[in-house]
């Protein structure tokens, strides 16, 4: 059983980069200094929307480039809901803004993602009280390991200018 808040549609996107600190200025505090700021473009079914909030720190983004070469290179694991339908990510992080999961596998190669999606990640008509708890809005993206492995490297690339600080 899926989720009523995951949106799985061919014509889903989901676009997310990290963009600049969320300070400029380095203030001598190892979280406050190292938290980057990411952009998202989501379409859906649904609608689209966007958001920018500094979300991950700089050890956190790396994370998301190496866990999509994993998908690529078939190590990570399949996230099913649990028994009460419930979605958990396998990788999240501090700000449970955006995470993801593995949703399945299709013969051929092809990878289903489910980019989780709360707070201000969220859909504007998902947010507030009533909208879906943290990680149970997921947006489902397939994508083969090519695009897999082409993904990671976009976003390494501003990712070499935003090292720990």
């Amino acid at each position: 059983m899926q989720p009523e808040a995951t949106v799985n549609d061919p014509a889903c996107s989901v676009d997310l980069r990290p963009v600049r600190y969320q300070f400029a200025t380095v203030r001598g505090d190892s979280y406050d200094d190292n938290w980057l700021v990411i952009e998202g473009t989501v379409a859906t079914s649904e609608g689209k929307w966007s958001f920018a909030d500094p979300c991950l720190l700089t050890d956190e983004a790396r994370q998301v480039s190496a866990w999509l070469r994993g998908v690529a290179a078939g190590t990570v694991d399949v996230t099913e809901p649990d028994a009460d339908g419930e979605l958990s990510p396998d990788t999240c992080f501090i700000e449970p803004v955006v995470a993801f999961s593995l949703a399945h596998r299709i013969e051929g190669g092809t990878q289903v993602i489910r980019v989780h999606l709360s707070l201000e990640a969220a859909p504007p008509w998902q947010q507030g009280e009533g909208g879906p708890g943290i990680y149970q809005y997921g947006v489902e993206v397939s994508l083969d390991a090519a695009t897999l492995l082409h993904a990671a490297d976009e976003w390494d690339l501003p990712l070499a200018s935003l090292p720990s600080r």
